[in-house]
């Protein structure tokens, strides 16, 4: 088609065209002739060019293709979350690796119970967690979701319990230095719990089992924070048929530390108490019965089974007295009648001198020390307790003290 445009103005980039009806026209002026001015006449002839157009169609429909292939196929996946292993109080998580495809990762944060726990750190590297501080025998709802630049994508709620106290099948224990008759008898200890040994220190490893300190898996267990026992924490499990406290078995700790019995400790208040609350009785015999509760012993006027109640008595008691034939030595003679008698000459004592008495203008002299001497004697049955002091003149049951007592009265 061949169009006749008049040229009004030419500039250095545009030039201003007008067609018969008077309408303008920008139109490049680097594309029309060199001699053109103001009012020259020019011929434009427009048509289409089909080949061209098929060839800028079949290019755009092969871009179209490669970013559908490159970027229209292939999303994120969503996160598989599972449980790796679980005790008392802490939870292990695995998840895959995470696959992005084309998209940009964003954050994958970590959910429990709703809430958002925190976010993984190099979640590009990273494929398990742990959560610990949690409480015995309940019930946990985890979820992972991944944000990236091709949308959010988050994985399937997963539920896990803590373990029961009495529940062992968690124990994952790493083995360190030690015996190697120690060793196996470490393993047949904790098959027979129901937990599970490892030979690395992991992520799962509740516990470092040796007997020294040292080597490069005790290093990672100490950097992990994991308790480092001796091989009597699992027999302590073992024998309580409950995961145990670590405390006393500790590579450095106090043996009274450890728990025996019932779950109480050497060294707990509750054993202190038990161990007050037992005394030592002694036999009539002389020999010692230790660990004999009180509660034990036969009560006096009640009949006792056992043949050996009657023959304990607690040590705070005193001896029944004993008779003196068991004492082996003679009775002592029975107490004199109050009657009066008479002191001669040879019951005083033979260490004084006795001076001359005359025999018949004295005899009352010798008739008031017999008075005298009989008072003594009263006064000595009705105090026998009476503390005999020969300086005051006081009544004595020596006979020797009453002998002098007869040499200053003659």
């Amino acid at each position: 088609m061949l169009i006749s445009l008049t040229v009004g103005k030419v500039d250095a980039g545009v030039a201003v065209l007008l067609t018969e009806d008077k309408r303008l026209i920008e139109f490049p002026s680097i594309l029309l002739p060199p001699s053109i001015s103001s009012g020259s006449i020019v011929d434009i002839t427009v048509s289409r060019n089909f080949a061209s157009e098929t060839t800028a169609q079949k290019s755009f429909q092969n871009l179209q293709s490669s970013i559908l292939s490159t970027y229209g196929q292939q999303t994120p996946n969503p996160p598989i979350l599972r449980c790796r292993n679980a005790t008392q109080t802490s939870i292990v998580l695995e998840w895959d690796r995470i696959q992005l495809a084309t998209a940009e990762l964003r954050t994958l944060s970590l959910y429990r119970n709703g809430s958002k726990a925190g976010n993984i750190p190099k979640p590009m590297e990273m494929t398990t967690t742990k959560m610990s501080g949690l409480a015995v025998d309940t019930d946990y709802e985890f979820q992972l979701m991944l944000r990236t630049s091709a949308g959010a994508y988050s994985s399937e709620k997963l539920v896990v319990r803590t373990h029961k106290m009495t529940d062992l099948s968690g124990i994952t224990v790493a083995p360190g230095i030690m015996a190697p008759p120690l060793r196996e008898s470490l393993g047949g200890a904790i098959d027979r719990i129901g937990g599970k040994i490892s030979e690395t220190v992991r992520i799962d490893t509740t516990h470092f089992v040796c007997m020294e300190g040292r080597g490069r898996d005790w290093e990672k267990a100490v950097e992990m924070n994991i308790p480092v026992v001796r091989p009597e924490w699992v027999e302590g499990c073992e024998r309580e048929g409950r995961i145990v406290g670590v405390r006393g078995y500790y590579l450095n700790a106090d043996p009274k530390l450890r728990q025996v019995g019932q779950g109480i400790g050497l060294g707990s208040p509750q054993r202190q108490q038990s161990q007050q609350s037992q005394r030592t009785y002694t036999r009539i015999d002389g020999s010692e019965a230790s660990g004999i509760s009180s509660s034990q012993l036969p009560i006096r006027g009640t009949p006792d089974s056992s043949p050996s109640a009657n023959n304990l008595r607690a040590t705070n008691q005193p001896p029944p007295p004993m008779s003196p034939s068991e004492m082996g030595s003679p009775a002592p003679p029975p107490p004199e009648k109050d009657t009066p008698r008479e002191v001669t000459a040879a019951q005083v004592s033979p260490s004084r001198s006795m001076p001359s008495v005359p025999a018949s203008p004295d005899e009352g002299s010798v008739s008031s020390l017999s008075t005298s001497t009989d008072r003594v004697d009263e006064q000595s049955q009705q105090r026998p307790d009476l503390k005999p002091n020969p300086e005051n003149g006081a009544p004595s049951k020596n006979p020797e003290d009453n002998a002098s007592m007869v040499d200053v009265a003659l």
